[in-house]
């Protein structure tokens, strides 16, 4: 099966890039039709040509003046503009959210070579954000996926696909081949390290983010002046001098994202890169570029931009100061490890064994699901925590659990459960503790789950700061791997999303 699987990717890979190369023959053949009838001039008399009947050699294909005609009568474009993307090289960095309205609007623009850089693959989660891809392309490379689409939109455009996760090794390679970068990527190491290669490349790099109703945008070495010299644009250590801590970091898999969101940021980008592109006072033509900016969406807020001033260059900047650590050399060398300067790439593990269970163990234990059951072999009931958010929590969940948010969990104070002169239990835990496991009384296990078994634990710590183990009397433990595990292991039609 793998054998069939390599096969079918690696004739995926040779009919895109002779579809490439068909698109560059075939504007090559217009380009030669246009100056042989060119050539083709009537004579005159005595051979002379007739200066009235004498075609002028026009820089831009017929079909190109109809193509692009709207927006070269833009005063802010013109034909020069246009020329200037013609002739332009841009790589986008990620064919996803951000990565395919990018790509689209960049090609149906008249981008001379359009690079793209991905190694995954179109999954069914991706489409109702990631335009460029569609049903039938599930299980083929994004980036085969993207520029199939793309060259049926622009075929007058060059597509160049590297179908694999960018790596330090291979960043500047890649990225010397080209005039301007787009950073569509979604984690941090990976934004570092394009930043860093951009630098040291000088070239010119758009980046953005999103995440659930909310997006960044910032153009970054801008103009791509070398290291120190204090006219070039910040780069993105010079706005982040530090990473976000690793278990601040949420990925659009746990925190959700809107695809016209991710869709106006990707937008967003393309804009961008047309003005870094065609503006002879910016970007590629050594300009002193616009002022650096972070320009800030919020989808739910009214106005929903707002724009943060940045400042220029830091002159302790690793990358882009006088005297950089971080060095097209270092890069090369894989000296720098991204992965761990921006923290774990996986979730620390928080609890022992013993405080964690897997979901066909709790299904042994507690066969019939409600969270208020006789369990057959401890004789106990138990109560099931799921500490996801309401939204995920009503799109599904397990039969009798309790819905409460680790958001609201954390939020609360870390008192203790303790008993008074009469032996009642204080009143001295956050309101959302449930009041049958409150009661000093009861020694019932509680289990927590969550989507992936990541915030189950911290919640699992957090009821025993508050005491609600009776000091190790009773058990309290989540659902190792959550529900993710428990379609794999229990119930293979829990739906998964």
């Amino acid at each position: 099966m793998d054998h069939l699987e390599q096969t079918c990717a690696s004739l995926r890979a040779q009919i895109a890039a002779t579809e490439t190369d068909l698109a560059k023959l075939k504007r090559e053949l217009q380009e030669a039709e246009a100056a042989a009838s060119a050539a083709k001039a009537p004579n005159g008399i005595n051979g002379e040509p007739k200066k009235e009947n004498r075609k002028r050699t026009w820089p831009l294909l017929a079909e190109e003046y109809r193509r692009y005609g709207r927006q070269m009568i833009v005063p802010q474009l013109g034909l020069q503009g246009q020329l200037r993307l013609r002739s332009s090289k841009v790589l986008i960095v990620g064919a996803g959210g951000l990565g395919c309205p990018s790509a689209l609007y960049l090609a149906g623009a008249g981008v001379g070579t359009l690079g793209m850089v991905d190694g995954d693959t179109v999954e069914s989660s991706n489409l109702h954000r990631q335009v460029l891809h569609r049903t039938r392309n599930v299980g083929k490379f994004k980036v085969d996926s993207a520029i199939e689409y793309l060259q049926e939109l622009n075929p007058h455009t060059s597509y160049v696909p590297h179908r694999s996760h960018l790596s330090p090794q291979e960043a500047p390679e890649i990225f010397k081949d080209y005039d301007l970068i787009l950073d569509c990527t979604d984690n941090p190491a990976t934004r570092y390290l394009i930043s860093d290669t951009a630098v040291a490349l000088g070239k010119p790099l758009v980046s953005a983010s999103a995440l659930r109703t909310e997006g960044q945008l910032m153009v970054l070495n801008n103009p791509p002046r070398p290291a120190g010299d204090k006219t070039g644009g910040p780069c993105y250590r010079c706005v982040f001098p530090k990473p976000p801590p690793a278990n601040s970091v949420t990925s659009c898999a746990d925190g959700g994202i809107l695809g016209p969101v991710v869709g106006t940021m990707g937008v967003l980008q393309a804009l961008e890169a047309i003005k870094v592109i065609t503006s002879p006072t910016s970007g590629l033509n050594d300009g002193p570029g616009d002022p650096p900016a972070l320009h800030i969406f919020s989808a739910y807020s009214s106005p929903p931009f707002r724009t943060i001033r940045l400042r220029t260059r830091r002159p302790t900047c690793a990358a882009c100061s006088a005297s950089p650590s971080v060095t097209l050399d270092t890069i090369k060398s894989g000296s720098i490890d991204y992965i761990f300067f921006c923290g774990a790439a996986n979730p620390e593990a928080l609890l022992s064994p013993n405080e964690r269970i897997s979901p066909l163990e709790y299904r042994r234990r507690h066969p019939a699901m409600p969270s208020k059951i006789l369990a057959p072999e401890t004789g106990s009931r138990h109560t099931l925590i799921d500490v996801r958010d309401k939204a995920q929590f009503d799109i599904c969940n397990l039969e009798n659990s309790i819905n409460i948010p680790i958001s609201t969990i954390l939020g609360s104070s870390a008192a203790r459960a303790t008993k008074g002169v009469n032996g009642d239990s204080e009143d001295n835990l956050p309101a959302w503790v449930p009041a049958e496991i409150a009661s000093p009384e009861s020694r019932d296990p509680i289990y927590v789950v969550c989507r992936l078994g990541n915030d189950s634990q911290v919640a699992v710590k957090k009821l025993k700061e508050l005491g609600l183990d009776r000091d190790g009397e009773r058990y309290v433990g989540d659902i190792q791997g959550g529900l993710h595990a428990w379609r794999g292991q229990v119930d293979p039609e829990f739906p998964e999303y």
